[in-house]
């Protein structure tokens, strides 16, 4: 990457995950990182895709420290699931150099601007696709929306480990990583999605299917009293 570009955002990264893009101006930005505001428009065009290009480049460098996983394909179903939290909790809950990456990527997700569009495409729905095709394993007979709720359950999961860090700090003085580490968090949230996966299997399966068309049942009539007509 061009070492001005670089260097503009590293300044901009930082102010734009603590101020947000509306009250940053690119002034502000160009002095900080020792340009002037003509290398912004060369590398950005304006502002808006000043901001787009550092939500991106905070996403990349996430995926840059933390892969996706990857599996054999006779890898289980279940331990693909572990790895996969395992994965995004060390993404979402673990603190990270520079930190701004996380704060801006939060920010974002928050209070969405254009810049979400595109951090989804390119960075949230490989991931959400993986999930889902790993629940698909897990739920064969499912529906959609039902893989999607699951989905959705555990991926809350692992971003109240984020989120919500300031009340773990008030509740115990700690966060939840430091108290248990990633990995124990990740075998928690894997063996209670695993439960309640396979309990909604077993409704599923159990639930009274109506009669097809075509059956046909027998009407037991009261027997007719002797001499009646």
């Amino acid at each position: 990457m061009d070492e001005t570009r670089l260097r503009l955002l590293n300044a901009a990264g930082p102010i734009f995950a603590e101020r947000g893009y509306r009250a940053t101006t690119v002034r502000e930005i160009s002095q900080e990182a020792g340009t002037n505001l003509a290398a912004i428009s060369y590398h950005f065009e304006d502002k808006e895709g000043f901001y787009v290009a550092a939500v991106k480049h905070a996403a990349q460098g996430c995926m840059d420290r933390v892969p996706l996983p990857q599996w054999d394909a006779e890898t289980p179903a279940e331990e693909k699931l572990l790895s996969f939290v395992t994965t995004f909790l060390n993404r979402v809950a673990v603190d990270h150099d520079p930190a701004w990456h996380g704060q801006l990527l939060m920010r974002e997700m928050v209070l969405p601007t254009r810049a979400c569009a595109e951090f989804v495409r390119d960075y949230v729905r490989p991931m959400h696709g993986m999930l889902i095709g790993v629940l698909t394993e897990l739920m064969p007979n499912s529906s959609e929306k039902e893989r999607w709720l699951t989905a959705l359950s555990i991926v809350g999961q692992c971003l109240h480990h984020r989120v919500g860090q300031a009340v773990m700090i008030e509740l115990t003085g700690e966060t939840a990583v430091a108290a248990f580490g990633v990995k124990k968090l990740a075998e928690h949230i894997t063996s209670f999605s695993l439960a309640a996966i396979q309990q909604a299997t077993k409704q599923r399966l159990t639930t009274k299917k109506p009669p097809t068309s075509g059956t046909t049942h027998r009407v037991d009539r009261p027997a007719r009293k002797r001499g009646s007509r």
